[in-house]
């Protein structure tokens, strides 16, 4: 996801610009994985620095309820507002000095916007921390560990894990050990 800029990057600033972003997928970590092409639009304005690039955009992800382990597909909304900086000044052709402002991110030496990294980093900042198959999720079952729902079936109270059983014989009875 490439952009040339350099045309931009001569107008005066308040000059905007705007792209549409559709079908398109990314490599991302191997913990994560696009489960539908980001779509939405890229809104770029030249600033008296570089370039203000705006991009709201929608993806999904591959996910796991954090309560029943379902295999889900999580929607994300992803909003990207980031002031661009050149690389290379655009009427000199020299390298612009990175020491004062080293982690702002950058054309490339070609004038160009790379989006992949700014897109990378807004799911990881979206991606929720406890994702749901659905706000009312039962979870699992507590007993045998099979996902909860209508179709399962309850289970009785004094059910215990059998290899426990033999410590109900050591059970005391608050009375009769305060009596």
């Amino acid at each position: 996801m490439t952009w040339p800029l350099a045309g931009l990057l001569g107008q005066p600033p308040g000059t905007r610009q705007a792209f549409p972003i559709s079908g398109v997928t990314i490599p991302l970590d191997d913990d994560l994985r696009l489960t539908s092409p980001i779509e939405g639009h890229l809104g770029v304005a030249r600033t008296n620095r570089g370039i203000l690039v705006e991009a709201p955009l929608r993806t999904a992800i591959a996910g796991t309820c954090s309560r029943c382990l379902l295999d889900i597909d999580i929607p994300l909304e992803l909003v990207i507002a980031e002031e661009v900086l050149p690389s290379i000044d655009i009427a000199t052709g020299q390298a612009v000095d990175r020491t004062a402002e080293p982690d702002a991110a950058r054309l490339t030496d070609h004038h160009e916007l790379e989006l992949e990294p700014l897109v990378r980093e807004a799911i990881s900042l979206a991606e929720p921390i406890a994702p749901l198959c659905r706000p009312d999720c039962p979870g699992l079952c507590l007993v045998c560990g099979e996902r909860l729902g209508p179709g399962h079936q309850p289970h009785p109270d004094d059910d215990i894990d059998p290899r426990l059983a033999a410590l109900r014989a050591f059970r005391v009875d608050d009375e009769a050990e305060n009596g």
